[in-house]
């Protein structure tokens, strides 16, 4: 790996660390959510069943832990609602490795991964990579730091 592109994903890293925890402090709770909407529309059960993100559509809509979160289907809702905890992202849908280190960050659809049947998701794709190095490290240390890193 070439000095810059080192340089490329620390200094990524860096930022989604730096990030105020500005959503959550404006009363949107323990879910990412831009304007009320939860992990940017994106369909929670999709990363499970079609392998990846998938745009929610209105129509198939619901509220859950104070956010609305939306479905590419009525069945991925139905599946949603009958077991959220089952499918809704760790950590409210912030990225995994910002919790990880004491912070909240907002996540991006791509940066994702499935782990021990849970969800995560990250920042960006380079801080994705950062994450994978080492899953088990970062998710104990991102439950010890949940919710609390809320208050922060």
């Amino acid at each position: 790996m070439t000095d810059r592109r080192r340089f490329l994903q620390i200094s990524l890293a860096s930022l989604a660390l730096s990030l105020p925890p500005v959503a959550a402090r404006a009363g949107q709770g323990e879910v990412f959510a831009t304007d009320g909407i939860a992990i940017n529309g994106y369909d929670p059960v999709a990363y499970f069943t079609e392998d990846g993100p998938v745009r929610g559509r209105e129509e198939f809509s619901l509220r859950w832990s104070g956010a609305v979160w939306r479905f590419a289907s009525e069945e991925n809702r139905y599946a949603f609602e009958m077991n959220p905890d089952a499918y809704a992202p760790q950590y409210g849908g912030f990225c995994a490795y910002a919790v990880a280190k004491g912070s909240i960050a907002p996540t991006v659809p791509e940066a994702w991964t499935i782990h021990e049947g849970r969800l995560y998701l990250n920042f960006s794709k380079a801080v994705r990579r950062t994450w994978r190095k080492d899953i088990p490290r970062y998710v104990a240390a991102a439950d010890a730091n949940w919710p609390g890193v809320l208050q922060h």
